[in-house]
């Protein structure tokens, strides 16, 4: 299929700019309207010269015969009602992270996108970058070994929202990103949330996740809007090598560490055990310089091309809302460790190549 998809995006805030340029710019799709209830916003967004429709009626939207995809901007309380109302009319949908404010919402989604065999697809931006799509293939081949442990940081002097707690506005960056390197995906049994509000703002400004993983591994998330600097780091150690990320690094963002712990056995006494530190060379894998929102909306065209499930499909976003929900439970229970849903389905086993 060689023909351009046709996409509207629903919703011009902060985010929906973002996808109306690379829909507009990206070779598989040509955009045909953007939807806002602020029309003088949409217009913003297309330009007083554009031959892109604008239009405040998402009802009249979704009716329209021109459009084969729809893309979802807008808070997540309406994303179950915006998302569901687009599978029924037919149209392909990519919705914005999270996939919806509560679980039993994000599996009607899950469940009607299949039966209408529609592609239902969640934004989660940073799985298309450079980085973490090396970050998963590394992974993938083995060049770390197994996952020992996951520590990630992303911290900042950030926008205080009204509505969400600090876990549901940064931390599904980083479990999308744990959904999409770690073998077999996001599937801790229980998550800890440990969290503050010393702003008195009426949720956590600053929070952590302690999740523990299979075959004893773990990782902890660290999220904050309180912080003077901006860090967005991560460690994946494993029994082989250790894999540093760090987003706000352009001339060095991953660094692949030939360093470790080993741990044998003494000879004269199985009781103990013998360290040794490994202290091996490190090296920084080549990554090309590609816009994530531009692979994005490419692999929404080939999922729908090929029918076949998106990388991020439904399914990957509701084991992050999976996450969350429990998260939000832990914190509500004085930090306890909570079991998380695992009734999410396995991801997707689509070719690294469809999203390189």
């Amino acid at each position: 299929m060689s023909e351009q998809l046709r996409a509207a995006v629903i919703g011009a805030g902060y985010w929906g700019p973002n996808l109306a340029r690379n829909f507009r710019t990206s070779p598989d799709w040509d955009l045909v309207a953007v939807c806002d209830l602020d029309e003088d916003r949409a217009r913003k967004v297309v330009g007083p010269r554009s031959t892109v429709d604008v239009t405040t009626d998402v009802h009249a939207l979704l009716a329209r015969d021109d459009v084969d995809a729809v893309a979802i901007a807008t808070p997540a309380r309406t994303h179950a009602p915006l998302v569901l109302a687009a599978l029924e009319a037919g149209k392909h949908v990519v919705v914005e992270k999270p996939i919806a404010d509560r679980g039993t919402a994000a599996r009607e989604m899950v469940r009607r996108a299949a039966e209408l065999d529609r592609v239902l697809m969640v934004d989660h931006t940073f799985c298309y970058t450079a980085p973490v799509l090396k970050m998963r293939e590394l992974v993938a081949d083995g060049a770390l070994g197994d996952v020992h442990f996951v520590d990630s940081v992303r911290i900042n002097l950030g926008l205080v929202q009204p509505d969400v707690d600090v876990f549901w506005d940064l931390a599904p960056h980083d479990l999308s990103i744990l959904d999409f390197v770690l073998p077999g995906g996001l599937v801790p049994t229980a998550v800890a949330a440990q969290g503050a509000d010393p702003l008195g703002a009426g949720q956590a400004c600053v929070g952590y996740l302690t999740l523990p993983l299979p075959d004893g591994a773990i990782a902890h998330v660290h999220v904050n809007w309180l912080s003077p600097t901006k860090i967005r780091r991560m460690v994946i150690g494993g029994s082989k090598r250790t894999l540093v990320w760090d987003d706000l690094s352009p001339q060095q963002r991953l660094t692949v560490y030939d360093r470790g712990v080993d741990l044998g056995q003494s000879l004269s006494d199985k009781t103990q055990a013998n360290v040794s530190y490994r202290l091996g060379d490190a090296w920084a894998p080549a990554l090309p310089e590609r816009e994530a929102l531009g692979v994005m909306v490419a692999e929404l065209a080939a999922a729908i091309r090929e029918g076949r499930a998106p990388r991020t499909d439904g399914h990957a976003g509701l084991r992050v809302l999976d996450v969350l929900e429990s998260a939000s439970l832990s914190l509500a229970d004085g930090g306890r460790l909570t079991p998380v849903r695992t009734d999410a389905a396995t991801p997707a086993e689509t070719p690294l190549e469809t999203v390189a």
